[in-house]
């Protein structure tokens, strides 16, 4: 453990406006007991802060079939396992991504380690994702199935009984198949209406054409 710098933000609870969950604290002192003061409500107090040693965890970041390697700092003695999610600065961006492996010597993976036991992390990207969605025909006609891809937000929501539309196409969600490190789910195929899953989730989304077909009114 290490003492903060002065102007350093850090979590801590408040006193005066939230003494049970804790707010973003500027250290204006450092010590023994540093003076800080939250910046919620401005209330200046003293506490004993201590910042967690850090140390460089190498992450492989991947996103529609692409990776890239980068450095996060981490607590060393910090424990992850995998579904974490964590935010990564990329040369592509600053991005939200979920962890999928966790290796500790040479293919040598485990579900749960601290950070200094850690050789790589790897993540996919799952702020913005790309989820692929399987179109059946109106009529049921199985070699008329088509496959698609969308592209959107991680928390955009899936709903079995839904209709969405994705361009031109006008859909109803049928089915979700969710991915196996996706969290708090009943794995596999989900298909009963209202049935939801989180585009970061989702393996596959299974809908029935809803588009309009040409017709005469005579």
């Amino acid at each position: 453990m290490s003492l903060p710098d002065a102007g350093e933000r850090v979590p801590l609870s408040c006193p005066s406006c939230s003494p049970d969950e804790p707010t973003v604290h500027e250290v204006l002192k450092p010590g023994g007991q540093s003076t800080v003061r939250c910046t919620e409500c401005g209330q200046v107090h003293k506490e004993k802060v201590e910042i967690p040693d850090e140390i460089d965890m190498d992450v492989v970041v991947s996103q529609d079939g692409s990776s890239v390697s980068t450095t996060v700092s981490a607590p060393k003695e910090a424990d992850i396992e995998l579904g974490d999610e964590f935010i990564v600065d990329t040369p592509e961006a600053i991005q939200l991504v979920r962890i999928t492996g966790i290796e500790v010597g040479p293919d040598e993976r485990v579900d749960e380690a601290l950070v200094k036991d850690i050789q790589t992390v790897w993540t996919r990207v799952v702020d913005n994702v790309s989820v692929n969605v399987t179109i059946h025909p109106k009529d049921g006609k199985r070699e008329e199935t088509r496959s698609i891809t969308v592209n959107v937000p991680g928390d955009y929501e899936f709903v079995v009984g839904e209709t969405e539309s994705f361009g031109d196409e006008e859909v109803k969600i049928e089915g979700l198949v969710v991915r196996a490190d996706a969290p708090e789910y009943r794995h596999g195929k989900l298909d009963h209406p209202g049935d939801m899953v989180y585009a970061k989730d989702a393996k596959r989304v299974y809908t029935r054409d809803q588009s309009s077909s040409a017709w005469s009114a005579w």
